[in-house]
């Protein structure tokens, strides 16, 4: 009898079998009271150890930060595939859910069958090993999502997003998708990635010399999108209560740990509000949104205390049962320079306020979360309301602590002659804007909005201190590998 193709046989009908049978999720499997039941999980190896009798493989899907048990006796396996079972390989493993004699983990799996999908050869998969440094994994940012920190960081991620969604539906608002390819500049900054199709070795001129872009795609200049503010302006002015979700660029030649090239936004605009309805929102959102994590991501956000930020639990639930404190600027201002801190920027009245300046509010003089209102208008976007007394607009920033500004917005100017003379005092091309100055000729009304840095967000609710680590695949200067 040929009994390597008995074992062929039977190894294809174990395989259809398998394929026939639903998988279950490992957080389902370690939650389980069905004991004695044959299951089927599927997953990826982080470890693997045993002896000549038996091998204990922990296998993880991704579902949660925990893994659950392999038991394999040796006996009952082909050791050729025993031996290519190694970290990072993808298997499939049919067996009966038992209760585990070890500590810390309620149920193992007895393994009858094993299936490989995918071997990890231990000379090269670079996460053989533990305690990788954060740098190290940035550099395989196409790996890093199979380590215990980037499984947690991102399930996190998810759940702040799916948050998001339900806080605004359930409170009466609208998604609308603001265009990625925009013709303007929402904040005047000028630091915008361009979008054409032109040659740019070879551009057609204009007889001035300057490049003509009538001749582009689009007809004329265009660029990523900073915002998608003024677009959900629009809608607000229609549907009253919008937000949009969505990705922003920002062309800055910036390496800090607080930047990126390509980020989310969260920007909500409501009709009808001033700019103490729009605090009210804005703290409102943010408690939410942490106490959902709070509530879903437990045992994620247990992991990131245990090995980045021993206090991060403690300040989430502080945040969430703490009353933001609601300041003007010129208040703050007075503050940081009664303060005599040795700050490295110099404080005075009209400056914008560095990160060293936000953090002293936060955590050293107020020691909570802090909204700072009526900003200089120098300094400030031209859409914003103007005050009365001419020198300040209807701004309003959130500071929290470690992150210092995480929401920035404000009342926006409804009156279509103090919105143009501001447009052409910070020589914003009319032409540019025509459609956002119309809205205020046609049933003007009161409206105000913000925008929700997302990855500052995941920053501050993850205990992570780069922002590069809290998006799947960072954009950043001279980074745009994956």
């Amino acid at each position: 009898m040929n009994w390597q193709f008995v074992y062929f046989c039977r190894f294809k009908v174990r395989k259809a079998e398998m394929e026939n049978m639903k998988p279950m999720k490992v957080r389902e499997l370690l939650k389980s009271k069905e004991i004695g039941k044959e299951v089927l999980v599927k997953g990826w190896v982080r470890t693997k150890r045993g002896n000549k009798q038996v091998n204990f493989i922990a296998v993880n899907d991704g579902s949660i930060i925990h893994n659950i048990q392999v038991v394999a006796e040796v006996a009952a396996f082909n050791d050729d595939l025993l031996k290519q079972i190694t970290t990072g390989s993808c298997i499939a493993v049919k067996g009966i859910l038992v209760e585990s004699p070890a500590q810390g983990q309620p149920v193992e799996i007895q393994a009858k069958e094993i299936e490989i999908y995918g071997t990890a050869d231990p000379e090269t998969y670079p996460l053989q090993k533990k305690g990788h440094s954060l740098e190290f994994l940035r550099e395989i940012a196409h790996l890093r999502p199979r380590t215990n920190t980037f499984g947690a960081i991102f399930r996190i991620r998810h759940a702040v997003a799916f948050a998001i969604h339900k806080y605004f539906n359930d409170h009466g608002f609208y998604y609308i998708h603001s265009p990625i390819i925009t013709g303007s500049d929402a904040e005047g900054a000028g630091a915008l990635f361009r979008v054409s199709i032109l040659d740019p070795k070879d551009p057609p001129l204009k007889p001035d010399g300057s490049v003509n872009f009538a001749e582009d795609f689009f007809g004329k200049e265009t660029k990523l999108t900073v915002s998608g503010q003024l677009e959900a302006e629009l809608a607000a002015l229609a549907l009253s209560q919008v937000y949009t979700f969505a990705p922003t660029f920002r062309a800055e030649n910036s390496n800090t740990p607080r930047h990126l090239a390509e980020f989310w936004m969260i920007e909500p605009e409501i009709a009808f509000y001033d700019n103490n309805d729009n605090m009210d929102l804005a703290e409102d959102l943010l408690k939410y949104l942490i106490q959902y994590v709070l509530d879903q991501c437990k045992d994620d956000l247990e992991f990131l205390q245990k090995m980045y930020d021993p206090e991060l639990i403690e300040r989430l639930k502080f945040v969430i049962n703490t009353g933001f404190e609601r300041r003007t600027y010129s208040e703050a201002i007075d503050i940081l320079k009664a303060s005599g801190q040795p700050f490295e920027y110099h404080v005075e009245w009209g400056i914008d306020l560095q990160a060293e300046h936000e953090k002293y509010l936060v955590e050293k003089y107020y020691k909570k979360p802090v909204i700072l209102t009526d900003y200089p208008r120098e300094i400030k976007a031209f859409y914003m309301k103007q005050n009365d007394d001419g020198k300040t607009v209807r701004a309003m920033d959130v500071l929290f602590p470690k992150i210092g500004e995480v929401i920035g917005g404000s009342q926006r100017e409804e009156n279509y002659e103090k919105l143009l003379s501001r447009i052409r005092e910070m020589h914003i091309p009319e032409k540019d804007v025509w459609w956002y100055l119309e809205t205020r000729k046609f049933g003007t009304a009161p409206h105000s909005g913000f925008g929700l840095g997302f990855e500052r967000f995941i920053i501050f609710i993850t205990g992570m201190s780069n922002i590069r680590d809290v998006i799947p695949f960072p954009r950043t200067p001279q980074n745009a590998e994956f």
